[in-house]
């Protein structure tokens, strides 16, 4: 983690954190598409993508990185949307338990 900020409010010193370490919870239940043969997807780790499941650039703000998937066949896909699961990129159920 980068600091970048820090300074002091009133008499107590305050530090700011350049980047958010956890997930963001999407939705609460899996998105169930059709993955194409032989197509890379990145799938939205941070859950800030405004193109769920899929990322579009929105995790610059935190440390997480996007799950890079190749499908060899056509498919369908259940990608996890709350970010939870711990089969990552795929639904594992645990958006139940939340």
């Amino acid at each position: 983690v980068s600091e970048i900020n820090t300074g002091f409010v009133g008499q107590e010193m305050c530090k700011r954190d350049s980047k958010i370490a956890e997930s963001k919870i999407a939705q609460k239940i899996p998105y169930v598409l059709k993955a194409e043969e032989s197509k890379t997807y990145a799938w939205c780790a941070c859950g800030r993508s405004e193109n769920q499941p899929f990322c579009e650039g929105s995790h610059a703000v935190t440390d997480l990185r996007p799950v890079i998937v190749n499908i060899e066949e056509e498919k369908n896909v259940a990608w996890c949307g709350c970010k939870q699961s711990q089969n990552k990129p795929y639904c594992d159920g645990t958006h139940s338990k939340l």
